[in-house]
């Protein structure tokens, strides 16, 4: 009798230290999921930085085309008073939407274009996105490792004891994926 009660003992305990490591291996994926939006952050406070000074410098040459501009402003403060992942998420697609009609406008002044400054903003906005694009899949990666975890059995179940979710991936937005979507232009 007194095997089978260190047996059972052993066995609870084993469990214990089960469930324990699942805990503890949730709470690092969540972690590192949220290590990883922050590191987007930076990235975005640097973009929303830039985005006044390029607004400034193309307002001289495009005075008519004051709606882009206030909707590229208008997008940026919604990104800037963004509280939650998922809010910052959906206003970084309005502002990524706002940026690329400025692109748009920016086609038929071949002056702005030549314009140092205009040019230096612009590489800076791109190298920029480009950093944006790199933390943006490594925010995806730890999402997706977050989510197979909350999801698959055994820690899902450990997962819905804790209130553990499934999160969402910081994707391109409706908007975005219409434009990427259709077949690029090519003129000579």
């Amino acid at each position: 009798m007194a095997t089978s009660t260190i047996s059972v003992i052993i066995s609870i305990a084993l469990l214990l230290l089960t469930l324990i490591s699942l805990y503890n291996r949730l709470v690092k994926l969540r972690n590192n999921r949220e290590n990883a939006f922050a590191d987007i952050d930076v990235q975005l406070k640097q973009r929303h930085d830039l985005i006044p000074q390029l607004v400034d410098t193309v307002r001289g040459y495009m005075k008519h085309e004051e709606k882009v501009l206030t909707n590229i402003t208008a997008a940026r403060a919604g990104a800037l008073s963004a509280s939650t992942i998922d809010e910052k998420i959906a206003a970084e697609n309005h502002l990524s939407s706002a940026l690329s009609g400025l692109n748009i406008a920016v086609e038929a002044y071949p002056d702005l274009k030549a314009s140092s400054n205009f040019t230096q903003l612009q590489e800076e906005i791109s190298d920029v996105e480009n950093k944006l694009s790199a933390v943006r899949r490594f925010f995806n990666s730890a999402t997706k490792e977050y989510n197979n975890a909350v999801e698959t059995f055994p820690s899902n179940i450990i997962a819905g004891m804790f209130s553990f979710k499934k999160e969402s991936m910081f994707d391109l937005g409706t908007t975005e994926r219409e434009t990427l979507e259709k077949a690029p232009k090519v003129s000579f």
